[in-house]
């Protein structure tokens, strides 16, 4: 194989990936990080999981404020029964 050969080859390869990620909807930006460029929905489901994360992240400010709260011991029951009423509903 002549080097003009590989050059053709190696042209080849990257024009046939970049159409491959383009069908995907992959792009890079001026840094040269990837992102998906594709249509993003704000559906139902999105909706319930940005609900969710924030569920989740107070139930950790709650779980950090009851492990660094040492005079809290006592309340440790009725904080944890709380959060298991809400991870319920």
């Amino acid at each position: 194989m002549n080097p003009f050969e590989m050059v053709i080859g190696i042209v080849l390869i990257v024009t046939i990936g970049s159409i491959i990620r383009a069908k995907h909807g992959i792009r890079r930006d001026n840094k040269g990080n990837e992102y998906f460029a594709g249509a993003v929905k704000d559906d139902a489901e999105t909706r319930a999981l940005q609900a969710e994360i924030r569920a989740l992240k107070e139930r950790i400010q709650v779980l950090e404020r009851i492990a660094t709260d040492n005079n809290r011991a006592v309340q440790l029951d009725e904080e944890i029964e709380k959060l298991r009423d809400r991870s319920k509903i």
